[in-house]
């Protein structure tokens, strides 16, 4: 129904000035004329917005019959092609509600994900015309937690954080991304008499491999770069099976200094990533000067 109206509006529109303006008044028209007797489903505003969602979606078996009028009320907001289809991709693959969605692009998922991936790749991975090769692919830096409603002026102990995200599994599976399966919190390594807990364990589907994750609430160290690696060595040698590919693991930080980062690593590390929290919702502010981050780091390597 709401394709329909919108394509009725639209399509006066498009027959010259003298029927835009007729247009105009068609709007006001149906609402006056429906409104008293089918609410505010036929509301000015709601008429615009069909309008809106005709002209975006022209072709009616391109719609998909899983997503509400809420999902489609939402994606009309996003004026960038590029950015809807991603949207529209994720959504499908990943069946997220209306409310998902508008949280991931309140989030500004889409832009998280260029910081370290080009558009092309970025699409292609979410219509799944190929498989992730790299986990920078599908993990974020920063990551968004604010759904686990933390004060961000407070501080936490590891702990804390840990605990918060396990109540909330959820969102967070979420936010890491696709693919991703919960396997263990505080996974117990015995190494020749000494013990050692990883805080989280996820395996994930898509790479086909473990995914440990240490969380440090301070900024991170050179010592914690090493630790995690220890883990990551632990999965491979201990748990991979042959058929899988070696373990991911990512160290979740309050803060870091990416060259430092750098050169602890080695230059051919695939399987070591450092990602940032935040406990709010991003600005674009702060997206565009990350980005602008990124593009000097990269310049100056060049």
């Amino acid at each position: 129904m709401y394709w329909q109206i919108g394509k009725v509006i639209f399509e006066e529109e498009q027959q010259g000035e003298d029927r835009a303006i007729y247009g105009t008044f068609l709007i006001k028209s149906i609402s006056e004329a429906f409104q008293p007797q089918f609410g505010s489903g036929f509301s000015v505003r709601q008429l615009e917005m069909n309008r809106q969602f005709y002209r975006m979606f022209p072709i009616t078996n391109a719609l998909r019959s899983q997503f509400s009028w809420t999902h489609y009320r939402t994606l009309i907001r996003i004026d960038n092609e590029d950015k809807r289809t991603f949207y529209i991709a994720e959504a499908e693959k990943g069946k997220w509600t209306a409310r998902q969605l508008e949280r991931q692009i309140n989030s500004q998922l889409f832009e998280r994900l260029l910081l370290s991936n080009d558009i092309a790749s970025v699409l292609a991975v979410a219509r799944n015309e190929k498989q992730p090769a790299d986990a920078k692919e599908i993990i974020k830096d920063p990551m968004v937690l604010e759904f686990l409603g933390l004060k961000r002026e407070a501080s936490y102990y590891e702990k804390d954080l840990e605990g918060a995200i396990i109540t909330h599994l959820q969102d967070f599976i979420l936010e890491l991304g696709n693919g991703f399966a919960f396997i263990a919190r505080q996974k117990r390594l015995q190494i020749e008499g000494d013990e050692y807990f990883v805080d989280l364990v996820f395996y994930n589907r898509l790479l086909q491999c473990f995914v440990v994750i240490e969380i440090k609430t301070q900024k991170l160290t050179h010592q914690d770069l090493g630790q995690l690696q220890m883990y990551v060595n632990y999965h491979d040698r201990y748990e991979k099976q042959e058929f899988e590919n070696p373990t991911i693991g990512i160290l979740l930080c309050a803060d870091k200094n990416d060259a430092m980062v750098k050169i602890t690593l080695p230059e051919t590390n695939k399987t070591i990533i450092t990602s940032k929290y935040q406990l709010y919702l991003p600005t674009e502010q702060q997206l565009l000067d990350e980005v602008r981050k990124e593009i000097e780091k990269t310049e100056a390597s060049e």
